[in-house]
């Protein structure tokens, strides 16, 4: 029978998250504490070190706010010079961060709807990302836009069209990056002000000196005025057209199809020029697939069209289908924002200050995004740039470490057989 002995040694089990702390507190917190003010000038804690506790959480594999006091404080509170808040302080903070609602009205049914801008928020997470350096101010990126449904019963959650209650947050993307979000009322229609909130996003980015030059979305901002404002501050843009009876004769006389094969799937693409809105002509990227089952649609025939809206008139069919394609991979960053950084879980109560902890997390993803470009980090730990949160915890975030003072100064002590742990430390601790 093997022996046991127990130590009452102060162990952390996570010590992996000590250096990413360190980085955190380098790279973000002044521009934190600059952006969003100073919270209090006498006994109590600062926003970006609040921020840093909540990064915590989802770097450590919890799952909710109330992690850090139930379980990790007293090992974070390990580290010698950067200090860790309760729960109840981060819940606060939350609170204290939100900002009000607007509320738009619509022309056409006279309902309200509550949309929550965050400006402060959204500004911090694009300077953010300026300030890690994952954007570049003066350089062009492409640029993706999409509602993401969260399923949540709040106090002031509405029905969405997909019969649950929730919210449907409006978020922007660049590359693998959230660069904007607006939460807004379940029961909203996705086109409703979608124009001004794209407008808004557009101009803080160009406010940091990031311009797009290709802009993709869905059906859902195929209208008019969308359009129009993409169009201002975008090069290209590629939106899924929705069915317009008018343009069926046009489509289903076409002739000169091209045969393609598409990940591994027989496609026949051609393209037109249509005048969608009236003054205003567009090219139509059009895509049908001949139906598997055989059956006829009443409408389309034998073929399953769809159609792409566009001002590109260089590209060809098969690279605009391939481009537009692509947008498919950013349901990747909702799938993590849901399951890795707590969106499944939303703390508070009303919309406004859910709408301030989908961006701190969002920031916070993004921040470890940038950790994930380290190529040592990768090489030493076999990690991906994609990897999971779960595999980044498990092969650097969970090793034992323990801080001791010897010399007049603080040395962690990191228990395993791995010495580029040891590198990377000394290199975040000097």
């Amino acid at each position: 029978m093997a022996k046991v002995v127990i130590k009452s040694e102060k162990i952390a089990p996570f010590g992996g998250i000590f250096p990413i702390m360190s980085i955190f507190n380098r790279m973000l917190s002044h521009l934190i504490d600059t952006e969003l003010g100073i919270r209090t000038t006498m006994i109590g804690y600062q926003y970006s070190e609040i921020i840093r506790t909540l990064m915590c959480v989802y770097l450590c594999g919890g799952s909710a706010i109330e992690d850090i006091s139930t379980h990790l404080k007293p090992f974070l509170d390990q580290h010698p010079t950067l200090n860790t808040c309760s729960s109840d302080t981060v819940l606060r903070a939350i609170g204290e961060l939100a900002e009000e609602d607007v509320i738009y009205t619509s022309k056409d049914s006279g309902k309200e709807y509550h949309f929550n801008i965050a400006e402060r928020l959204n500004n911090l997470l694009v300077k953010s990302l300026v300030a890690t350096e994952q954007l570049v101010p003066g350089k062009e990126y492409d640029f993706d836009f999409d509602h993401e449904f969260l399923q949540t019963e709040k106090y002031d959650t509405k029905m969405t069209y997909k019969k649950f209650l929730g919210y449907s947050p409006g978020v922007a993307v660049i590359g693998d990056m959230v660069v904007g979000i607006e939460n807004r009322d379940g029961n909203a229609n996705v086109r409703f002000c979608q124009d001004l909130t794209l407008e808004r996003i557009f101009t803080r980015l160009e406010g940091e000196g990031i311009h797009i030059n290709r802009a993709r979305m869905d059906c859902g901002s195929c209208s008019q005025p969308i359009v129009e404002m993409v169009e201002k501050h975008c090069k290209h843009f590629y939106i899924r057209a929705n069915r317009c009876s008018s343009l069926y004769d046009d489509i289903f006389s076409l002739s000169g199809w091209r045969h393609v094969e598409i990940n591994g799937i027989d496609f026949e693409l051609n393209s037109i020029l249509v005048e969608k809105w009236q003054g205003k002509a567009y090219r139509l990227v059009i895509q049908r697939q001949r139906r598997i089952n055989g059956e006829f649609d009443l409408w389309e025939g034998e073929y399953t069209y769809r159609c792409i809206l566009t001002n590109d008139y260089v590209s060809t069919p098969e690279q605009i289908v391939a481009f537009y394609n692509l947008r498919g991979g950013k349901e990747r960053i909702f799938d993590e924002l849901n399951n890795d950084f707590g969106w499944k879980k939303l703390p508070k109560s009303f919309m406004n200050e859910n709408a301030a902890f989908l961006l701190l997390t969002a920031l916070i993803r993004n921040f470890h995004k940038a950790i994930m470009k380290n190529s040592r980090l990768l090489t030493a730990f076999g990690l991906k740039a994609t990897s999971r949160t779960k595999s980044f915890i498990f092969k650097f975030i969970s090793v034992p470490a323990k801080w001791i003072k010897t010399s007049r100064q603080h040395v962690l002590k990191i228990y395993t057989s791995n010495e580029e742990h040891a590198a990377f430390f000394k290199h975040e601790f000097g």
